[in-house]
Order: structure tokens, then C-alpha cells, then sequence
């Protein structure tokens, strides 16, 4: 029989850790492709890969420092949230009549949207069963 406090909340079969560095790396690569394919030179298209760079960093130094991985966690929702309210500006532009005018920043403000909604869930998600399973 197993221990319920020793279970670890995993998504897609992976520790929040390794889905945050999954997301990490996502988010750098977009970035770094749209604004290729793009042919983009403006800053803003690289926003995803600065948000995701943070959400890396701190991921890997949670699996490195296990005292201070509650610490690093919560900077990493932290930027997972900024990436989900930088995302509502795709709102904005369905109601302004833009939508789309703009096809590769439109396209990254949705999937920081999503994303970001999903993975600020997910992060919530392991914080409650944490908090359920600690002694």
C-alpha cells in the first residue's frame, strides 16, 4: 500500500517541476520561431521567450535546491501569471475589430492566454494537493 503524502501531483505524467520546464522551453522556442518566421525585429515578439526564460531558471533550481523548491515555485506561477494577463490583450483586439490584422502577434497572445490559463491552473492544482498532503 503507498503513502498518500509521499504522492506527487503529476500532469501528463510529469512533477509540476518538469511540466514547468516543459513550458519553459516552449515558451523560449515560440518565441524565437515566430519572431524568425515573422522576420520580426521588434521586441514584443520576443516576450514569450523572456517570460519563458524566468519560468526555466527558477524550474531547474527548484529540482536543485529541494529546501527553497517552494520558494522557486511560487516565482514560477508567479511569471505564469504574467504570461496569462499579458494574454487578455487578445480580448482587446477581438473588440477593437483588429483581430488578426496582426496574424503572428494575435497568434502568441492566444497561446499565452491559454497556456498561461492552463498551466497558472495546473500550478494551483499541486499547491492545494501540497498543502493536503503536508504534515
Amino acid at each position: 500500500m503507498t503513502d498518500q503524502n509521499n504522492i506527487e501531483f503529476k500532469i501528463f505524467g510529469m512533477t509540476i517541476e518538469k511540466l514547468s520546464i516543459s513550458y519553459g522551453f516552449f515558451l523560449i522556442l515560440w518565441g524565437l520561431i515566430v519572431s524568425f518566421l515573422s522576420g520580426s525585429d521588434s521586441f514584443t515578439s520576443y516576450i514569450p521567450a523572456i517570460l519563458g526564460l524566468p519560468i526555466l531558471v527558477f524550474s531547474l533550481l527548484s529540482l536543485k535546491f529541494e529546501n527553497k523548491k517552494k520558494l522557486f515555485m511560487h516565482i514560477v506561477v508567479l511569471f505564469g501569471l504574467i504570461i496569462f494577463l499579458g494574454g487578455l490583450d487578445f480580448i482587446r483586439t477581438i473588440f477593437t475589430s483588429t483581430l488578426f490584422e496582426n496574424t503572428w502577434a494575435d497568434t502568441s497572445k492566444l497561446m499565452m492566454l491559454i497556456t498561461g490559463l492552463f498551466f497558472v491552473i495546473q500550478c494551483i492544482r499541486s499547491f492545494i494537493h501540497a498543502r493536503k498532503n503536508s504534515i
